[in-house]
């Protein structure tokens, strides 16, 4: 497993308008989420939804703010 590191808000932002990744809201509670969401992201709860269908290969940026 690759070390985690950081991107630059523009570099994050290229890769998910370009759908080469999916960026993660990191808090678990959406009323957090709601207050706390960036354009083009998905909550915890639905990427955990997602989970068994996201593949190896697919670049995934958590946040939190």
């Amino acid at each position: 497993m690759e070390e985690p590191k950081r991107v630059s808000p523009d570099e994050v932002h290229k890769k998910v308008k370009e759908g080469k990744a999916l960026l993660v809201c990191a808090y678990e509670d959406e009323e957090k989420f709601k207050k706390v969401r960036l354009e083009g992201a998905i909550s915890h709860g639905e990427f955990k939804l997602r989970d068994p269908s996201i593949t190896k290969n697919q670049e995934i940026i958590f946040y939190c703010a």
